[in-house]
C-alpha cells in the first residue's frame, strides 16, 4: 500500500511542488494528472458501478486521494492562469498490470496528449477519458 501511495499521491504532490515555480513563470501552463476512473468517489458510491466491488485501500483509494490532491492544487491556483485537469488513460496494457490491459499505450495516451495540448483557452478542472468523455469526481 505504501509503495502505491508513494507514487500515486506523494509523488504527484512532490512533482507539483518542484515544478510550481517554473509553471508560475510560464505561459500557457497546464498540469495534467493521470488518474483512473476507479478513483471516482461518485462512481464507486454507486453499487451498480462495474468496479464498485474492487474499491479498496490500495490502488483505487490512492487514485481518489490523487484526485483530492488535484482539487487542492486547483484551489491553490485559483486566480492564476495555470490550468489543471485529470485524465484517465483507461485500462492500458503496461507492466503495472502484467500487460493485461485492454488498451494499447498509444490509445491510453491519446486523452493525456489531447488535454495537454488544449491551449490557453482550454478548460480547467475537468476529469476525462477517451475523447473528452467526462468522469465524475
Amino acid at each position: 500500500m505504501r509503495a502505491v501511495w508513494d507514487v500515486n499521491v506523494f509523488g504527484v504532490v512532490a512533482v507539483y511542488q518542484a515544478m510550481l515555480p517554473l509553471l508560475r513563470k510560464g505561459v500557457d501552463a497546464r498540469i495534467v494528472n493521470v488518474s483512473s476512473g476507479v478513483g471516482s468517489l461518485t462512481a464507486n458510491a454507486d453499487p451498480t458501478y462495474p468496479y464498485h466491488s474492487i474499491y479498496g485501500p490500495v490502488y483505487p483509494a490512492s487514485k481518489a486521494a490523487e484526485n483530492a490532491m488535484t482539487l487542492a492544487m486547483m484551489i491553490e491556483l485559483e486566480g492564476t492562469d495555470i490550468k489543471i485537469n485529470l485524465v484517465s488513460p483507461a485500462f492500458t496494457s503496461t507492466a503495472l498490470n502484467n500487460f493485461a490491459g485492454t488498451e494499447s499505450i498509444e490509445d491510453g495516451s491519446r486523452e493525456v496528449v489531447r488535454v495537454a495540448l488544449l491551449g490557453k483557452d482550454g478548460p480547467t478542472g475537468t476529469f476525462t477519458r477517451w475523447e473528452d468523455t467526462t468522469i465524475p469526481w
